[in-house]
């Protein structure tokens, strides 16, 4: 009989915000880069790099860089920018997820770590906001 395979775990960390798409493959610890890429990194264009194409393009060279060094299975961290910005991810962040998928990585558990203020420090812009 056959043994089952043994599933080398990594943490696919994708920061999406309205300007770009950060994909962070590491280790389970979260100390060791196994690959990193974004959004920016695929395109020459400032206005399209936290579009659903490059970081779904993004994404797939990840996997396929962690895929090489041996990562079979990933978790997957979805952060927003948070505090004083906006809560929901990007463009890029869905796209991103169904790529690592289909690259061939197994998917673990995907978990929202966007940063939510439980107390509230001051918003930039001054008294009267900001003046355009």
């Amino acid at each position: 009989m056959a043994e089952p395979q043994k599933i080398k775990w990594g943490i696919a960390n994708i920061y999406s915000t309205a300007n770009n798409t950060v994909i962070h493959i590491t280790d389970v610890t979260g100390s060791e880069t196994i690959a990193k890429y974004t959004g920016g990194m695929m395109t020459d264009r400032d206005r399209e790099q936290g579009g659903p194409f490059p970081a779904m393009q993004a994404a797939r060279k990840a996997a396929e860089e962690a895929i090489t060094k041996g990562v079979t299975g990933i978790h997957i961290r979805v952060r927003a920018r948070g505090g004083h910005g906006t809560k929901s991810p990007g463009a890029g962040a869905q796209p991103a997820i169904r790529a690592l998928a289909r690259a061939g990585l197994r998917i673990g558990m995907i978990e929202d770590v966007t940063p939510i203020p439980h107390d509230v420090t001051r918003r930039k812009g001054g008294r009267r906001g900001r003046r355009v």
